[in-house]
């Protein structure tokens, strides 16, 4: 595989620490060759420092939400079942704190696509075909496999972003509910729909990333893990745990789970059917 180097915008920002709404801009990006037409987009993010979490407006909001879907999805009011899980969510979502990342590192520009998983690995698991949809049904420990191969192919240092690079690639400098705002509507992210979509098939928030918001769940490489309780750098999560964390909902899930601060977790077993997949970072 053969790396092609093209600048698409810089970063205005060189140097800065926190990163401000109205400074970011798209950054460079380094294009990867798999050879066959098939290329693989890197989005330079620069470090910088982020309010990682929900306020606890917006967690009082989800709250209202969670509790709004679960008895749509049950048809009932909720029970004592439902209750005890709708506080093991909120549970997890913890408290929102300052997250300083020192070292700026790339960012997928789209989900990997099935003809990229395909190239890499030889076959196609996902249930639904299309070379630009992203690929599905891979689990966490599939990724770590795809990326082991694509590292040896490559020049390497290729992972799954951290929780926190993800977040902060998804708001892109914004500290409201969505890269976009307070508000997310299907124009604006594939969600609340009957399948995924070619990857890029909406706009891209701030950093030139796409598909952040909805499409399809994306693997994370942390462990699921309870938030510090201050401020930390470059997290990188617990060593060991039993369930690996996604984020940025999807097609399958209305717009309170494609918030920028939602957390998910499952199984690094278990392939997410039909609605699960993942997207790249690299070290700097």
């Amino acid at each position: 595989m053969k790396r092609v180097l093209g600048i698409a915008m810089v970063f205005g920002l060189v140097g800065a620490l926190t990163v401000m709404a109205q400074e970011v801009k798209p950054g460079k990006v380094d294009v990867v060759d798999f050879g066959a037409g098939v290329k693989l987009e890197m989005v330079l993010v620069p470090a910088g420092k982020f309010k990682m979490g929900f306020t606890k407006k917006e967690l009082a909001d989800f709250k209202v939400d969670l509790q709004e879907n679960i008895k749509k999805f049950t048809k009932k009011e909720l029970g004592k079942k439902e209750i005890e899980e709708v506080n093991l969510i909120m549970n997890f979502q913890g408290k929102q704190h300052e997250v300083t990342l020192t070292k700026p590192f790339y960012m997928g520009k789209h989900e990997v696509t099935q003809e990229q998983w395909e190239s890499v690995m030889g076959k196609n698991p996902s249930d639904t075909k299309g070379a630009k949809l992203p690929v599905t049904e891979v689990s966490w420990n599939d990724c770590q496999e795809f990326i082991k191969k694509l590292n040896a192919k490559t020049d390497g240092g290729y992972r799954l972003p951290t929780e926190s690079e993800w977040e902060y690639s998804c708001r892109a400098g914004t500290s409201t509910a969505y890269s976009f705002g307070d508000s997310l509507t299907k124009s604006d992210a594939n969600i609340d729909s009957g399948g995924s979509k070619a990857v890029g098939s909406y706009k891209p928030n701030a950093f030139g990333l796409y598909d952040l918001h909805g499409n399809v769940w994306e693997w994370c490489e942390d462990w699921k893990a309870d938030y510090p309780a201050g401020a930390v750098t470059d997290p990188k999560g617990p060593a060991t745990g039993e369930y690996r964390v996604l984020r940025g909902g999807s097609f399958l899930f209305n717009v309170s789970f494609a918030r920028s601060s939602y957390r998910n977790y499952f199984s690094p077993t278990f392939r997410v059917v039909g609605y699960g997949g993942f997207r790249l970072a690299r070290t700097k």
